[in-house]
């Protein structure tokens, strides 16, 4: 999972995700959609916007995580925002710690839904006043509802994990992450 990539992978990746959204507005170009077209140039505008929001964290490990989660062979698709990033030095996510979790949290979410449905998560962090505040939101099928409330209810050493709903189909709950001392 925590995949050390080239730069010529990077590069190919990243490459293969500009040509899929160029393709995309040409199309509806041709099309003369030009209502999507502008749909998807502010879908990009947006997910570029989000890019920097986690680089401006001071979490280089997760923000590789999830940069490149999707290029992985997971079941389920990433989508996330970041509502707050400052600069400054003071609350300071505890970059090993999210890693960790949130690492373990996809190995748990690769083994509990179901292969080849559209399953769907989605992460908004926001930095709040004692702790980094993680919102996960997951559509889709889930095959194993025992073992993701199993690790849930792990108790983990500074995490709290505070689960909203957890169903067949889906799950939302909130991890808070302490900043660093």
């Amino acid at each position: 999972m925590n995949r050390d990539w080239t730069t010529v992978e990077l590069l190919s990746h990243s490459r293969h995700d500009w040509l899929n959204k160029v393709q995309l507005i040409k199309g509806n170009l041709s099309l003369h959609k030009y209502d999507r077209v502008n749909e998807i140039i502010q879908e990009i505008v947006i997910e570029a916007q989000n890019e920097a929001r986690l680089s401006q964290l001071h979490t280089p490990q997760l923000a590789a995580l999830l940069l490149t989660c999707n290029w992985n062979n997971f079941s389920f698709q990433v989508d996330y925002e970041v509502l707050e990033a400052s600069t400054d030095n003071q609350n300071i996510i505890n970059d090993s710690l999210a890693l960790n979790w949130i690492t373990s949290f996809f190995e748990c979410l690769q083994q509990t839904v179901q292969e080849f449905a559209e399953n769907h998560l989605s992460i908004t962090i926001e930095r709040q006043q004692k702790a980094a505040c993680f919102f996960l939101d997951f559509s889709g099928i889930i095959k194993n509802r025992t073992g993701l409330v199993e690790f849930f209810e792990r108790k983990e050493t500074l995490i709290e994990v505070i689960v909203h709903e957890c169903s067949e189909q889906e799950f939302s709950l909130q991890v808070f992450l302490p900043y660093e001392e």
